[in-house]
């Protein structure tokens, strides 16, 4: 079984630019907690999640539609693709703890994302036990921004 097996295609993106109120109101629209940021050729340079918007924006008493995705973003982004066995790509989620990946094609460009509820759903049981454990264990820069 591969990442195109399970992963969720064409996901949401947005830009560096656009406000995390819009990038929130993505979030609300496609029902995720994850949006990759790209460039002009769909490459992501970045992840904005729920949990960047809370406790990197709104805990710190910023103001989310005064701020842009690249104020939050999270970087570098770690990434697969839909060729990748869903067993390595189970690996490369616990290895950086986190629940969401971005799946690029040949040319780099985001074609879809794998989540941990796509692993539950469509992949291996044991697979997903190992994320969710891992990617749920406690790291000191969860609300750490991850930039240049």
């Amino acid at each position: 079984m591969t990442v195109k097996d399970i992963m969720t295609p064409n996901p949401e993106c947005c830009t560096a630019g656009m406000s995390l109120r819009e990038v929130a109101q993505l979030m609300v629209k496609r029902d995720c907690g994850e949006i990759p940021v790209c460039d002009a050729s769909r490459k992501p340079i970045g992840v904005v999640t729920d949990r960047d918007i809370v406790c990197r924006v709104v805990a710190t008493g910023g103001n989310p539609s005064t701020l842009t995705a690249l104020d939050c973003m999270s970087t570098p982004v770690v990434t697969t693709t839909p060729d990748t066995s869903v067993d390595d790509c189970a690996r490369l989620m616990e290895a950086h703890q986190i629940r969401r990946l971005p799946v690029v094609d040949a040319q780099g460009a985001c074609c879809g994302i794998v989540s941990q509820a796509d692993l539950a759903t469509k992949g291996p049981l044991d697979a997903t036990l190992e994320v969710v454990g891992r990617a749920s264990a406690p790291i000191s820069a969860a609300s750490t921004v991850h930039r240049r």
